[in-house]
């Protein structure tokens, strides 16, 4: 008899824990070597993308000079069960000298994008960016120099020459940024780009990832 009530008690901490634990999704594997799903998408030059060994783990390497790529990968996501997007990054240095609301300092040593695709109304497509900024305070929002279909947030600014992590409520940010509660996203993009101010930036990217919690 107390060997059974044992084993019930065992069983309903480990069936409590189990459900408790948080469920993943990787978008990029960067660690495990695979850029296979990701797509390069160019505006003026190419970034040099790559994987590389960095402080002791694989990591996706991008270095700008006077350019402007990124890479997509397209995955529906969602995010009633999948809310938060996490990953790690680091850059070298930031820009200087630019104004990141303008054209001509829409740059940034590392950006990582989710879209909500408008389908055949591709102008009803949004995109938030989640950007390393040169100059903007962290938690600054504006729209993007070029549409106001995106919108960009600062979660970091400034010299880091560190790794950082995020973990990141997209929908409640899109939701901020928009003033829509949307429940799919359907693209996840990151960007290394100095194609406007002519600089050059090296930028590091984790492993990027949605979660439950």
């Amino acid at each position: 008899m107390k060997k059974t009530l044992l084993l019930l008690l065992i069983f309903r901490f480990w069936s409590g824990a189990a459900l408790a634990a948080s469920v993943e999704l990787t978008v990029g594997n960067f660690s495990a070597g695979d850029l296979d799903d990701w797509k390069t998408k160019s505006f003026q030059k190419m970034t040099d993308y790559r994987l590389v060994l960095k402080d002791g783990r694989r990591v996706l390497a991008a270095e700008s000079k006077s350019s402007a790529s990124g890479l997509v990968r397209e995955i529906r996501i969602d995010l009633e069960r999948l809310p938060y997007l996490q990953w790690s990054w680091r850059v070298n240095d930031v820009l200087s000298g630019i104004d990141e609301r303008t054209k001509d300092g829409d740059d940034y040593p590392a950006r990582v994008y989710v879209v909500v695709s408008g389908g055949i109304a591709f102008w009803r497509t949004r995109t938030l960016i989640y950007v390393w900024s040169s100059l903007q305070p962290v938690g600054s929002i504006w729209d993007n120099a070029f549409t106001t279909n995106a919108r960009v947030m600062a979660l970091r600014s400034g010299n880091g020459n560190e790794w950082a992590t995020e973990h990141r409520d997209v929908r409640a940010d899109f939701k901020k940024c928009f003033g829509d509660d949307i429940t799919f996203i359907d693209a996840v993009a990151i960007m290394t780009d100095t194609d406007n101010s002519k600089q050059e930036a090296f930028a590091w990217y984790g492993d990027i990832f949605f979660s439950s919690k």
